[in-house]
Formats: C-alpha cells, sequence, structure tokens
C-alpha cells in the first residue's frame, strides 16, 4: 500500500511593505508641515512689528537670519538620513521638533507674560521685549527650523524608497503617479498657507491663526506614525558628504606623492564596478587622493580600501570635482535668491495700501505672495507643454531655451522686478506725503495694492526661469547618485542669500540713520525710504548679471573631459581584478608615482 501524498499548506506570505498604500502618509506629512511653516511665515514680520515692537530693519533681519537656518538644516538632515539614522527616525523625530516649535510660538500668543506690554497711546512709547521673552520667541524659530531640516529632504526619498521594487512591470508609472502627487500637494499647500492661514491670522488673531498651524502639525505627526508598520525603513549608508570628506582628507595626506605617468597602468585605485581607469586633469591636486602607493598596505583581499581616509576611488575624487565645477555657476544665484527671499517689505507696504478686491472682500497683506507662485506655476505649465516644440525647431535643444539661456534671463527679470518695485515705492510715498500721512504709519494711502502685483509677477517669473534653470544645470552636470546634491546647493544658496540680505539691511540701516536721519528701512514707511532699498538691489542684481556673463563665457569655452573610454574594452576588463591580485600577492612590487 502505497503512502499517500500529504499536500503542504503553503506557508503565509510576509506581509509585503511600502507601495501605494503609503503614499498618502509621506504626502500629508510632508503638506502639513509646509501649510503649518509657511502660513506663519507670510505674516510674521507683522507679530514681531507690533506685537514684540521690533522696528522694522530689525524685525526682517531676524527673519531673514530664521530664513538662512531653515535653509542650512536640510543639509544637514539630508547627511544624518543617509549615514547614520536613515531616513524613517529624521523624518519622525523633525516632526516631533517642528511640533514643539509650533507650540512654543502658539505660547507667546496665548501668555500675555511671553511678550512685551501693549504701547501706550498717548505715550507713544513702546516697551521692548526682554531677554527671556526673546528666547522664548527665538527658541520657537530653531525648533522649526530643526523640523524643516529634517522633513524637507527627506520625504520626497523616503517615499520613492516606498516603491523600490524591481520585479514589479509597473515601478516606473506608480513613482511618476507618487511625484506627481507630491508636487501636487506641494503646490496646494502653498496655495492653502498663503490664504486660508493668512486670512485666519488677520481675521481671528494671533492665537487662532497660530493654533491652526499646530494642529495641522499634530495631524502631520499623527498620520506619519500611523503608517509606521507599513513603510519600507532603508539601512543609510556612507553619505556622499562623507565621500568628499574623505578625497580632501586623502589629498591633502598624499600631498607629497608624485603623479604616475600618463600611461602607468594600474596607479590609480577604481574600487568595485568602475569603468573608470583614471581621473581628468582639472584640479589635479586632488588625483593624489586616489593613487596607490603600497598595495599590500593600502588594499584589502577583496579590493576594497584599508582606510577610505586615505585611499579614494577614482569616482570619489570626480564627485568632488563635478561639485567643485559648478560653484562658479552656482555663486551666481545668491543675488537673485535675496531679491527672491524679501517676502517681509513687500507685506508692510501692502499693509499701507487699499487692499479691497471685490465688494468688501479685503486681500490679506500677507497673501500677495500668491500671485507671484501662480505667475511661475502658469509660466512652466506654458513653457514646457506650449512653447518648447516650437522653440526646439529652432535652438535644436530638446529643453527649448538653453539652460544657461534660461538662467541668464531669469537674472535680468530680476533686475526689471526690482526696479518695479522702487518705482511702486516711490510712487506710494509720494501720494503718502500729499496726503498727510507721514506721521500716520498706520493709515491707509488711497492707492490700490494692485500695484505692487507686477512686482510679484516679476519675481515668480525670474524664479521660474533663474531657480528651474539652476537645478536643471547641476542636475546636468552631476551624476545620478549626486542628484541629491543638487537641491543641497540650492537650499545653501537660499541660506547665504538669506545671511546677505540680513547684512544689507543692517548696513542700509545704521548708514542711513547717521546724522540723526530717518532710517531709510524706517518702521514708519512714509518717513523712510524704501525705494532707495530696492534701487540698492537693482544695483546688485545689475551688477550680478555681468558677472554672470563673465563666468558663463568662460564655462562655455570648457571642454569637458572623458573620464573613461566606454569602447577601451581593455582597460575596462583589467578593473577590479588587477586591483585584487595585487593586494594579494605579497610578492608584487610597490607602485612608484614618478613624474
Amino acid at each position: 500500500m502505497e503512502n499517500p501524498v500529504v499536500e503542504k499548506t503553503p506557508e503565509p506570505l510576509a506581509r509585503r511593505k511600502g507601495g501605494l498604500r503609503t503614499m498618502p502618509f509621506v504626502i500629508a506629512n510632508e503638506a502639513f508641515e509646509k501649510i503649518a511653516s509657511f502660513g506663519l511665515l507670510q505674516n510674521m514680520i507683522l507679530y514681531l512689528t507690533v506685537q514684540y515692537h521690533f522696528d522694522a530693519a530689525t524685525g526682517i533681519s531676524i527673519l531673514f537670519i530664521w530664513g538662512a537656518i531653515s535653509n542650512f538644516m536640510p543639509i544637514l538632515g539630508a547627511f544624518l538620513s543617509d549615514s547614520c539614522l536613515g531616513r524613517f527616525l529624521v523624518i519622525g523625530m523633525a516632526t516631533i521638533v517642528s511640533l514643539m516649535g509650533l507650540i512654543v510660538l502658539w505660547l507667546t500668543a496665548i501668555l500675555k507674560q511671553a511678550r512685551p506690554p501693549s504701547c501706550d497711546p498717548y505715550k507713544e512709547t513702546c516697551i521692548k521685549p526682554n531677554a527671556g521673552q526673546i528666547a522664548l520667541l527665538f527658541t520657537s524659530f530653531v525648533l522649526m527650523s530643526i523640523g524643516a531640516g529634517g522633513i524637507r529632504p527627506c520625504s520626497l526619498a523616503f517615499g520613492a524608497d516606498q516603491f523600490e521594487n524591481p520585479e514589479n512591470p509597473n515601478n516606473e508609472r506608480i513613482m511618476q503617479s507618487f511625484f506627481g502627487w507630491y508636487f501636487a500637494s506641494v503646490g496646494l499647500s502653498f496655495m492653502i498657507s498663503l490664504t486660508v492661514i493668512v486670512y485666519i491670522q488677520n481675521e481671528y488673531g494671533w492665537v487662532i491663526g497660530f493654533g491652526v498651524p499646530v494642529g495641522l502639525m499634530l495631524v502631520s505627526a499623527i498620520v506619519f506614525f500611523f503608517g509606521t508598520n507599513l513603510y519600507i525603513k532603508e539601512k543609510p549608508t556612507k553619505s556622499l558628504f562623507t565621500g568628499f570628506a574623505q578625497v580632501m582628507a586623502a589629498a591633502r595626506k598624499n600631498k607629497h606623492v608624485d603623479f604616475p605617468l600618463k600611461d602607468s597602468d594600474g596607479c590609480y585605485y577604481r574600487g568595485n564596478d568602475s569603468k573608470l581607469v583614471a581621473p581628468t586633469q582639472r584640479l589635479r591636486f586632488l588625483n593624489k587622493a586616489c593613487i596607490i602607493q603600497n598595495p599590500q598596505k593600502e588594499l584589502n583581499p577583496d579590493g576594497s580600501a584599508s582606510d577610505p581616509w586615505s585611499l579614494c576611488t577614482i569616482q570619489q575624487v570626480e564627485q568632488l570635482k563635478s561639485l567643485i565645477k559648478v560653484l562658479p555657476m552656482w555663486s551666481t544665484g545668491i543675488v537673485i535668491a535675496i531679491t527672491i527671499s524679501q517676502h517681509a517689505f513687500p507685506v508692510l507696504q501692502a499693509n499701507t495700501l487699499n487692499r479691497h478686491f471685490i465688494g468688501k472682500f479685503s486681500i490679506p497683506a500677507g497673501s500677495f505672495s500668491l500671485f507671484g507662485i501662480l505667475t511661475l506655476t502658469l509660466w512652466v505649465a506654458i513653457y514646457d507643454r506650449i512653447l518648447v516644440p516650437y522653440i526646439t525647431k529652432y535652438t535644436k535643444d530638446p529643453r527649448g531655451i538653453p539652460v544657461k539661456y534660461r538662467i541668464g534671463i531669469g537674472l535680468l527679470i530680476s533686475c526689471l522686478s526690482t526696479t518695479v518695485s522702487a518705482l511702486v515705492e516711490k510712487k506710494r510715498r509720494t501720494r503718502a506725503l500729499e496726503e498727510g500721512l507721514a506721521e500716520l504709519p498706520k493709515s491707509v494711502v488711497n492707492m490700490t495694492a494692485m500695484w505692487i502685483v507686477p512686482q510679484y509677477c516679476l519675481s515668480g517669473l525670474a524664479e521660474a526661469f533663474n531657480a528651474i534653470g539652476q537645478i536643471e544645470y547641476y542636475y546636468s552636470q552631476f551624476p545620478k547618485n549626486m542628484a541629491s546634491i543638487a537641491v543641497a546647493l540650492f537650499a545653501l544658496g537660499m541660506a547665504i542669500a538669506n545671511l546677505i540680505a540680513s547684512l544689507i539691511v543692517k548696513i542700509v540701516d545704521n548708514y542711513s540713520k547717521k546724522g540723526g536721519k530717518e532710517s531709510w528701512v524706517s518702521t514708519n514707511l512714509n518717513k523712510g525710504h524704501y525705494d532707495y532699498y530696492w534701487w540698492i538691489l537693482t544695483m546688485l542684481s545689475v551688477g550680478n548679471v555681468f558677472y554672470y556673463i563673465i563666468i558663463s563665457y568662460f564655462y562655455g569655452n570648457f571642454e569637458e573631459e572623458k573620464v573613461w573610454n566606454e569602447d577601451d574594452d581593455e582597460n575596462i576588463k583589467d578593473g577590479n581584478d588587477a586591483i585584487i591580485e595585487m593586494a594579494k600577492s605579497k610578492d608584487s612590487p610597490k607602485i612608484l608615482a614618478i613624474n
């Protein structure tokens, strides 16, 4: 009798993680954070000048420094997530920290002791905030900056991690769907911040106006952590920033080493799976970081470097070179970043104008930035869908207008934007003086606020050309594994621009007050000369255009070196195997690097 065949019950498959079901949690976290943070930024100058009695110059300098910290923190957040903690942990911690910062700011509006007392309307004197009140306010700013630094650089990459399934044939389509929904949510977040949040602050006061972002951030934290068991959590790997530091350390340590002959083979460390056989000759001093001097000591049996801080791969060296190469072009974007970051001055300006739009509806002063965002969005859509196919016929460039020209056009439009801002402010100030409002800074000038819409539209158009062109240029210059550096560079440029902008305001304020005169950036716009301030920015912008022309000219004549020849099979096939054999062989002679 044959034994019966017993069918084994298949073991239940492990619950798969990631995929489309994680999309709402990731997108909601980013969207709510942006609504909460950007909703505060627009009206913050009014909070600082009215509630804390800072003068306009000091308040604007504080906001510029806050912006600088907020733009620098994403670089640190990206480093921690890539090399130490992982994206999930960084986003989770940053969400909690950001919520704490919003709560502290909310407390400054709730607690009377957290702010200086109201100004005396009869004596026209205002008590300045004490050290404790300033410390509480600045603590909220720092916590929000730290939180933004963890969420913003990691959310998109963390969302992309959830769809890294090579077995799924629809993976590319799903990824595109995620990116589409992600950027749509970011745009919607900006719209809500500039309209709903700003309107609530204007109509219902600071307690409710700050309380709503706190509630939104709380929802953001709950939603993100609710999906904890569904996420794919990639382990951190070595960060590119660490690789850059290793190249600089190794090049410095090996500065005494001579360069090998050009036809020398095997003198440069290639690492695993690298097709690069020799570094380029530009920035030649960095090549010393990848010269092999003693394979027995410097290489492990598997071909890896025994000390990555003394010997780096050719690829690491070339990555650092590509970063250094774009720095001059990157520097041309700092001045336009200064002009784009001018959020506070236009809000003070709009607050003195007639903001009635339709019927009794009045546009909040902090909502006029919406015109710039709408201009940027509309232009990108029109350019990408309508103009590019026609322009490509003439330029033979698949992107329509070449990137370098787009960057330059953005700089020119930025000059026009600051010029219009200066002319409009001159007209507003003249009208205020004619109406006898010099001593009444809070009075509304008989002039529609629609006058300031063109400067917002021009600023948005300049950003559409320049900022997008910058990022596209970085992506074209970097290898794929350095894509995150492109975003980090742009954020670093904004951070430096904010610091310089703060310095400019301080210098203008101190210089214009000499001799007991009224500051150009006075809290009383009618006595000040904000038009002069805009002319200063215009002169800087014009100078930057000439600087860009010089840099662009030299870049136009810069011939890119070919790092390796894909058809050179003899060089490629030697590769890693030769280095491994060199490391294993005790009898192989030390490689002498000679000129």
